[in-house]
């Protein structure tokens, strides 16, 4: 008796691969990322490649994405010490042997140069979602006091290269992870009140610790340079300042409907700085105003609230934190950037998700949104 088996078509083969994907969450990406094509082919209009390459690096993301996304949550959760370790490790080694470019000492050439402070945007909340897994049901100070510990450690690493953009990046996705997991209120209001204090207070007193000779322990020269030039970027308008007051001229001159698609005149006569990186932002809103704002704000806000649902829906602790802490870290890179771009925040180097240039944001991106899809998969087998 002879059998027939028809061969499996090429959809049925690929489907596995596409089994689980959070769908809201691609419709989402997807609209995120024609916002970021659309923006790089006007402001990187004499850029020779820069459109194709950040198309290209797209891709790169993509693929990251995918392939992530078919690894567990508990394989990746047991990839979390020693990536953990290793990033510390990368940090130390660019202490020691990093190359030093424009006053700061980042990257680290092992064959291929690299930036270890990017691997810890990634290794440094799952590290922390790791321990909080493992002290599930019995959270006791001392475990908080450690989960900080571990985060000090390349936070003051990175902040001493020095890079505070990719600090404070990596700080949030720490703490994040350490307010989901049950932080108490009554530690986390006195270092809101401590902050608001202490802004206020730099506010009002500009114009006596911005003065020349007035030195601030904490921070590098440069970066005090930069808090008093947003405070004032009036005082040097063609140096310091000259970032913030076109970004703000070129988000302001593009009012309710903006000027158009390539129309951007700001952009086109190269009054913005980095128009295709860091300040892509302000090239946006000159083209598309108000609204184009509006429609990229509400994307932004539609991805972080859905990866709160997956996590809301997480089928573990690890999982849950991780979640969690990678949909917070959409709004802290948006908001870090927007409000650099408009005179909110010091310009600290933060790009703007899926819209600025950059092709190792683009695979830290991918790796976040990777992580993401696999704890949507898990979610869904679970429920099958």
């Amino acid at each position: 008796m002879n059998v027939a088996f028809e061969k499996p078509s090429l959809w049925h083969r690929v489907r596995p691969v596409f089994s689980g994907f959070d769908l809201p969450m691609a419709l989402i990406l997807m609209l995120l990322c024609s916002m970021g094509l659309i923006a790089m082919y006007s402001s990187g209009y004499d850029h020779g490649t820069r459109f194709v390459d950040h198309a290209r690096n797209m891709a790169l993301g993509a693929m990251i994405l995918f392939t992530v996304a078919q690894v567990p949550p508990q394989r990746l959760m047991a990839l979390a010490p020693p990536l953990y370790v290793a990033g510390v490790l990368l940090l130390i080694a660019v202490e020691l042997f990093g190359i030093t470019k424009k006053g700061a000492t980042r990257w680290l050439n092992v064959g291929v140069v690299i930036q270890p402070s990017e691997i810890l945007k990634i290794a440094m909340p799952l590290m922390l979602a790791w321990w909080f897994q493992r002290r599930e049901g019995q959270l006791r100070g001392l475990d908080f006091a450690v989960a900080g510990l571990l985060l000090a450690v390349p936070v003051g690493l990175v902040m001493k290269q020095p890079d505070l953009g990719t600090s404070l990046l990596i700080l949030f996705a720490g703490l994040y992870v350490i307010y989901f997991a049950g932080l108490p209120w009554k530690l986390i209001l006195p270092v809101v009140a401590a902050g608001a204090i202490g802004i206020t207070t730099l506010v009002m007193s500009e114009e006596h610790i911005c003065q020349p000779g007035v030195d601030w322990v904490v921070l590098h020269d440069y970066q005090k340079n930069r808090v008093c030039t947003l405070l004032d970027p009036t005082k040097d308008p063609l140096g310091k300042g000259f970032h913030i007051i076109q970004g703000m001229i070129a988000i302001g001159s593009g009012g309710v409907s903006g000027k158009g698609f390539m129309q951007g005149t700001q952009t086109h006569l190269e009054f913005i700085p980095e128009r295709t990186t860091d300040f892509i932002f302000a090239a946006f809103s000159e083209e598309f105003g108000l609204v184009g704002c509006l429609a990229l704000f509400a994307a932004f806000l539609a991805m972080i609230y859905r990866g709160l649902v997956i996590a809301a829906q997480a089928p573990t602790q690890f999982a849950r934190l991780m979640a969690g802490s990678i949909s917070l870290s959409f709004f802290s890179y948006a908001f870090v950037n927007m409000g650099m771009v408009s005179g909110i925040l010091p310009v600290v180097g933060v790009p703007l998700p899926f819209i600025s240039y950059g092709g190792t944001a683009m695979v830290t991106l991918g790796l976040s949104l990777g992580i993401l899809m696999s704890i949507a998969r898990s979610r869904g087998l679970m429920q099958r």
